[in-house]
């Protein structure tokens, strides 16, 4: 093991032999949705439907509008189309963090809405207490838990950055935070409890599927939506095997090819990957101190996120944030030897002291924007309604992001729809060929960065300054 440079990076601290041994034989699959509660599909559509409401997308975002949409108007005739599996994504994917933000946190809040930040903080509290109401009233056992996280400084510079944070956190310093959790890495760190929650991300979304499917929600999977177009004063759908003809549409589909040309330049998939240990015996867990049960970040721009599961595993996760070449999403990107190889050397370099194998290595598609931030919008004269943009933090936002869509839906003016973050849109990213060349550039700036003490190069300078942002 070598210690020279940032402790993060490429460059590997650990023996191949080593990464090689804890890789070997991780399933493929994801671990949340590796389980025996995964529930059977629902029938895909074949022929023709109506519906008052249809909603493009079984993810949480699709799954939180058709589920509100139906609570609040019981006879609204809702119909949601999935093109596999509710869950399979992004949604079944994911770190299972839950983050109260609403703006991708508060620099970035204050960067784009700062005027509003006080409203959107309150929105924010709002949609974090509704949305826990929700499991609790539906009994979605989500495994929720409110233990929030533990923000760390793996070098010099992050140490002081850390100590100016304002907020609900408090400050721990190499002692503190040692106490904590022994890493020879963590120099600090922040002790948040309020607004970061846990959850399975699978369950969430499975759980959510049966709610809707109970109140009487249409829900059809392996029913991939191909085409959308006005008809007569409302729209028509197509499918693979049918369609659907609506009053009204939202369309949840985040990082996949949208159906509106206005949106298609405004969020790149980017794909996100991870690592799951296997369960860890207590004493491996007492030799780490990491007995309690908060997430952990780390205050790089390429960062790792890691906590842990019920059944007290590691899951590890995060530093590479990969645009493949075309803005393509394939089944292949899901599995990247490569970045598991970078994780598992970060992991050991983190926890050194212990000998584990990781049992799930899986990627997903993350919906980026240039603002970090989701946005909605409308179009076919407000008979159609778009969120997208969560730039990973869509486990709570999405709930809200639905409730924004149901109210431009409606066509009225409301709290949400006056919000200058619904209003507004973030800057769209250039087509490909310009695309690749363009993110892989900012993305080495980004690296430079985290090496150069967290000082900015010229390009990140520019860029944040005309708001735009590209974090891991």
């Amino acid at each position: 093991m070598t210690s020279d440079g940032p402790t993060y990076s490429h460059r590997r601290r650990n023996s191949a032999e080593r990464i090689a041994r804890s890789l070997a034989g991780a399933s493929t699959v994801p671990y949340w949705l590796d389980s025996p509660d995964r529930p059977t599909p629902e029938p895909r559509l074949v022929g023709q439907v109506t519906a008052d409401l249809l909603v493009v997308g079984g993810g949480y975002s699709g799954l939180w509008t058709a589920l509100i949409a139906k609570e609040a108007d019981p006879s609204r005739d809702v119909v949601l189309i999935e093109g596999k599996e509710v869950g399979w994504a992004a949604s079944g994917r994911n770190g299972g963090f839950f983050e109260e933000s609403l703006t991708h946190g508060v620099d970035n809040g204050e960067r784009h809405f700062a005027e509003e930040l006080p409203e959107l903080d309150r929105l924010a509290d709002e949609n974090f207490d509704e949305f826990v109401a929700t499991l609790d009233r539906l009994g979605i056992d989500a495994e929720f838990e409110h233990t929030g996280v533990l923000t760390v400084a793996t070098e010099p510079h992050q140490v002081d950055a850390l100590r100016e944070v304002s907020g609900d956190g408090v400050f721990l310093d190499r002692e503190a935070v040692q106490a904590l959790v022994h890493s020879p890495v963590y120099l600090a760190g922040q002790r948040e409890w309020k607004s970061t929650a846990l959850v399975h991300p699978a369950k969430l979304a499975w759980g959510l599927k049966r709610a809707c499917i109970e109140v009487g929600v249409r829900v059809f999977e392996h029913t991939p939506a191909t085409r959308l177009r006005r008809s007569g004063d409302g729209v028509a759908v197509t499918t693979k095997q049918g369609g659907v003809q609506a009053r009204h549409v939202a369309l949840a589909t985040n990082g996949f090819p949208s159906l509106l040309k206005r949106t298609e330049l405004l969020t790149i998939p980017v794909y996100d990957y991870v690592l799951m240990t296997e369960p860890l015996s207590p004493e491996q867990l007492e030799s780490i101190g990491w007995t309690d049960r908060f997430g952990i970040a780390d205050s790089s721009r390429e960062f790792h996120y890691s906590r842990r599961s019920a059944d007290d595993r590691i899951l590890y996760g995060g530093f590479d944030a990969v645009y493949h070449r075309g803005g393509r999403i394939r089944p292949e990107h899901d599995q990247r030897r490569e970045t598991f190889e970078t994780l598992a050397d970060h992991f050991f370099t983190t926890y050194p002291q212990l000998d584990v194998r990781f049992t799930h290595a899986w990627g997903g598609m993350i919906d980026m924007c240039s603002r970090l931030s989701a946005f909605q919008g409308t179009a076919l004269g407000g008979r159609v309604a778009y969120s997208a943009g969560f730039t990973g933090l869509g486990v709570g936002a999405t709930r809200f992001g639905a409730k924004v869509m149901l109210d431009l839906l409606s066509g009225e003016s409301t709290e949400l729809t006056r919000l200058k973050m619904v209003r507004s849109k973030p800057i769209p990213i250039p087509p490909e060929p310009f695309a690749n060349p363009a993110i892989q550039t900012v993305r080495r700036a980004v690296a430079r960065s985290d090496a150069n003490e967290g000082r900015d190069g010229l390009l990140l300078k520019v860029m944040d300054r005309f708001g735009i942002g590209f974090d891991s």
